[in-house]
């Protein structure tokens, strides 16, 4: 038994659940794959998959063999590529996961260009507001806004996504149209609440003019944890949102949103790009983030009404353990 070709075979019929479609994609037959599986259960002396007729599923050794297997995997093909002469040319497949609203409107329009620059780089992509355990999760890279709890990630800002205040013509006209954010946590106003993943809660609405500085705590009927759920609530009326600014204007610009609450400010929010602090980041995730800073610069520029953020190494330690959102959206 060729351990290599078995370990391959192992995570291929796990990540695609069937020994038919991992053995096309490894150009091997579907005997071929159930032998290697069948002989690296013997060397283990352990079941790593149930099969049925109609599914293939990980036994809780399987599960915790392949966590160990993908990471062997990765490193493996980390070490080939950082001494194969070609190795400026990065290659492989990458695991990351965004925002579903960035992933809609940001990441996913300009992917033609990624390809085009990486065309030997394949991209498996997650688009959630989740909180993701990047180490757990098989995930190489995380782009989150907000705040991240406590750990040693490694992590690369982005920028600042400037927030706005809005709310569909529809609720207006059947509520009115409020003048101070306060009035939100007072009947009959309502906001649609943003879940973070992390903690559960909704998160307060937090706004300053001038010297002044406001949290409201709005009253809602409904909450989401998912960007795009939230925004197709707000466009339905059921009450006042904040959005990033590339998320909520192009819907203003076409009268499906109103701007509210002139004069007021919410606090920018960071983006970042954050990945596990391996020894070697590899050159398929470099290429990853370094296109990322740029798309960011370029689709969503600083907002020039707020102060430049402190400059950020690109390899700066992050306290996170796993990444989650702090603001509605993004």
């Amino acid at each position: 038994m060729d351990r290599f070709d078995a370990l391959q075979a192992f995570a291929r019929v796990v990540e695609t659940g069937s020994f038919t479609k991992a053995a096309a994609t490894l150009h091997m037959s579907k005997t071929t794959v159930t032998q290697l599986i069948q002989q690296l259960e013997a060397r283990l002396r352990v079941k790593l998959l149930n099969r049925t007729t109609r599914q293939v599923a990980l036994t809780a050794d399987g599960a915790a063999y392949y966590e160990r297997v993908v990471r062997l995997l990765a490193d493996l093909e980390d070490a080939d590529t950082a001494l194969s002469s070609a190795s400026a040319v990065p290659r492989g497949r990458l695991r990351v996961d965004v925002p579903s609203p960035f992933a809609r409107l940001i990441l996913m329009p300009a992917l033609p260009d990624f390809h085009a620059r990486y065309p030997e780089i394949q991209l498996h992509l997650g688009a959630s507001d989740r909180m993701v355990d990047l180490i757990g999760d098989h995930v190489d890279a995380v782009v989150r806004g907000g705040t991240m709890p406590d750990s040693s990630l490694m992590a690369r800002r982005l920028g600042d996504l400037r927030l706005d205040v809005y709310a569909a013509p529809g609720y207006l006209a059947r509520v009115g149209t409020p003048t101070d954010p306060r009035e939100l946590a007072q009947a009959p106003h309502h906001t649609v609440g943003f879940l973070s993943s992390r903690t559960g809660k909704v998160a307060p609405l937090r706004l300053r003019h001038g010297a002044q500085r406001v949290e409201v705590h709005g009253r809602y009927v409904v909450a989401a944890d998912d960007g795009n759920a939230y925004l197709a609530a707000g466009l339905a009326g059921m009450g006042v949102l904040w959005l990033p600014h590339y998320m909520g204007q192009p819907h203003a610009d076409r009268g499906e949103l109103v701007p509210l609450f002139p004069g007021w400010r919410a606090d920018p929010m960071p983006m970042q790009v954050a990945y596990p602090p391996n020894r070697h980041v590899s050159s398929k995730l470099r290429a990853f983030i370094d296109w990322v800073v740029a798309l960011m610069a370029q689709q969503v520029p600083p907002d020039p009404e707020e102060p430049e953020a402190p400059a950020s190494t690109p390899d700066a330690k992050a306290k996170a353990k796993a990444v989650d959102e702090a603001a509605p959206a993004a």
